[in-house]
């Protein structure tokens, strides 16, 4: 335990990097990762749970405390007839370097009955996220938060003042994509893949990875016009197979809308497009999907696609269908945007890994598989000739 006094800093938006907007609760602050207008225009009770979630949101501060405390109030997923989840994890960097781990137990909990299509909310107490052992002397600290469990900040206490770390003069990547952007089962918010290809590549996140998400909303599109960027890439394809949302006919043209909305606001920044990595039940098979709860009781869960192949005649949209079409429309509007590029995400996760690392539950990628598609990412965007190179270099300077 300290010996020195405690010292309570308001947690407000300039020590915390990742989230678009705060909300103030009855509790204390909630990060969101669309705004208020956003969320306003998309209805939707599993993109407001996802974007809530703070994935690639960090408090970070420069302080001389050896000791912190994070007072937060989690909101818990438990579904019904499954083994119960793992507490979310907070990450504790120290001057670019994990240095610890910590849970908080108790919050609110939201049962969701999968077979019911139905959820229900309870409230339940707050609880604290503690490090301590700190190295001695000025240091820059940054807590991220769990990737998968909604956060509310109650309170921050240290063993002495903190104040908003300096800009260190890196550039911002602002990322869009699916749950599996948004960290699905990463170990923990600095392993997601984008986070770990963040720190690789020497930039700041900002991960609007919304699991179920990614369905090419004109709101999200206005997001990414609206937040300042270096870099961006969009993710496109999972969600709109499996949740079976559009045909090929609706599917080119809101392709060519959500880039034109980005580029009203970031008309020469690096754009890169990223194309779903395999998800063998949907290469050739069309969407709904749609879980299995067989294994549920035993703690597995399993997706599988329910569409007909035959489908694709008529336009129904499996990842092969979205893979040629993405490379199409990236290599038309190339001819006039340079600074827009292509990453068929087989490149990040393919054939030859899917053997060794299948998807465990036939749509999300593992802790392991989500480090191999880190590296991967920083390896093709920051390199030499990456569509990323130049920003990284300024940035590296």
């Amino acid at each position: 335990m300290t010996t020195h006094p405690w010292t309570t800093t308001p947690i407000t938006a300039d020590l915390l990097r990742g989230a678009l907007e705060l909300e103030r609760t009855a509790h204390g602050v909630l990060p969101h990762r669309l705004p208020a207008r956003a969320r306003a225009q998309g209805a939707d009770a599993q993109l407001a749970m996802a974007e809530a979630q703070p994935a690639g949101v960090r408090l970070v501060f420069r302080t001389r405390a050896t000791a912190v405390e994070l007072d937060t109030l989690p909101t818990k997923r438990v579904y019904v007839g499954a083994p119960p989840r793992p507490d979310g994890v907070y990450d504790l960097v120290v001057d670019g370097r994990l240095t610890a781990q910590a849970s908080v137990g108790g919050g609110n909990t939201l049962t969701i009955d999968m077979t019911a299509g139905t959820a229900e909310h309870q409230p339940g107490p707050a609880g604290t996220a503690r490090f301590s052992g700190l190295p001695d002397g000025v240091k820059d600290v940054e807590i991220w938060l769990p990737h998968n469990e909604t956060t509310e900040l109650v309170a921050l206490r240290t063993d002495a003042p903190v104040e908003p770390a300096p800009d260190r003069g890196r550039k911002v990547w602002l990322h869009h994509g699916s749950s599996i952007s948004h960290g699905s089962d990463a170990a923990s918010p600095t392993t997601t893949w984008p986070a770990l290809a963040a720190s690789r590549g020497g930039v700041e996140l900002i991960n609007l990875g919304f699991g179920g998400g990614a369905l090419l909303d004109p709101f999200t599109a206005r997001a990414l016009r609206d937040t300042p960027a270096d870099l961006i890439s969009v993710k496109i394809g999972i969600n709109l197979v499996n949740a079976d949302l559009m045909r090929l006919r609706a599917f080119t043209p809101a392709v060519h809308g959500f880039l034109d909305t980005i580029r009203d606001g970031h008309p020469t920044t690096p754009l890169l497009v990223v194309s779903p990595i395999l998800c063998p039940i949907h290469e050739d098979t069309p969407g709904p999907c749609a879980p299995d709860f067989a294994g549920l009781g035993e703690g597995r869960l399993r997706f599988r696609a329910t569409g007909d192949p035959a489908e694709r005649a008529s336009g129904k949209l499996t990842l092969g269908v979205i893979r040629d079409e993405l490379a199409r429309v990236v290599e038309q509007r190339a001819a006039e945007d340079p600074h827009l590029h292509y990453l068929d995400g087989r490149e990040l996760y393919g054939e030859a890994d899917h053997a060794e690392l299948p998807l465990p539950d036939a749509l999300h990628p593992d802790a392991a598989t989500h480090l191999r598609m880190g590296e991967r990412f920083a390896e093709r965007a920051f390199a030499a000739d990456g569509p990323f190179r130049d920003a990284w270099r300024s940035s590296a300077a």
